[in-house]
């Protein structure tokens, strides 16, 4: 399967023209044969906290993505804000389904309440580990996610420039310690998206600025990896403690 990292300029409340950008930059990527589109955080409304932000079910707000799936048979990965959550989601042609950010960081425990579940996505193209921004800083979420049989890890964020450094070096190691591909998209107003196989190889990569990447994802080839280096058989959780 082939999948795709949209990194989006976020304009600040502005939805409107964040999803005119999101859609135009979607049918690059469906054109050019991707089949998994992910989209940064929040990355209609940004960090939003406007009354008109907080999304409500059926979530108008995903209608011209809800078409989109429907049209192309595609998966649609992002965020929204709803009920104090950050609110990750996993859209395709019949279903919406979430998993909320964890970890909340800094001021935004101001606005969010983290969430209290933590579980793959079950799509037609196999299990998705969701994981949002500041979840990336915590090993025991991507852990938890490939424990519970997660086929492809995908982090969505808002990483800031400065802090760049970090958001490669901890997305390349969530890829190789879990031996699972990596999916991370971050915004374009930092950049640095990111593709990599479960071995620790860098499939695509971004720059700044909007930008898509698309890669292939090879699942057989995370088995293989697995098979060599058995870490998931050889570990002891009995002794972590």
């Amino acid at each position: 399967m082939f999948a795709a990292c949209l990194q989006l300029r976020i304009d600040l409340c502005n939805s409107t023209d964040n999803t005119r950008r999101a859609l135009n930059l979607a049918k690059c990527a469906l054109n050019e044969g991707a089949e998994i589109l992910v989209f940064p955080e929040l990355f209609l409304t940004g960090f939003c906290y406007e009354s008109f932000a907080w999304e409500s079910p059926p979530f108008p707000i995903l209608n011209p993505f809800r078409t989109m799936a429907k049209d192309y048979s595609c998966l649609i990965i992002g965020s929204l804000m709803r009920n104090k959550l950050n609110l990750g989601f996993c859209l395709d042609s019949e279903t919406l389904r979430f998993q909320p950010k964890i970890h909340s960081f800094d001021q935004e425990k101001e606005q969010f309440r983290g969430g209290d579940f933590i579980a793959p996505i079950d799509t037609k193209y196999g299990k998705i580990g969701l994981e949002i921004c500041y979840d990336l800083r915590f090993p025991e979420m991507s852990r938890s996610l490939s424990l519970k049989s997660a086929d492809i890890l995908v982090t969505i964020a808002q990483f800031p420039l400065e802090r760049l450094i970090h958001w490669r070096t901890l997305c390349l190691a969530r890829a190789i310690e879990n031996q699972i591909p990596h999916i991370a998209c971050n915004w374009a107003n930092a950049g640095g998206s990111i593709i990599i196989d479960a071995w620790g190889n860098v499939l695509a990569e971004a720059g700044s600025d909007e930008k898509l990447i698309i890669s292939k994802v090879d699942l057989e080839k995370r088995n293989n990896f697995r098979r060599e280096i058995p870490c998931f058989r050889d570990r002891r959780p009995e002794v972590y403690r």
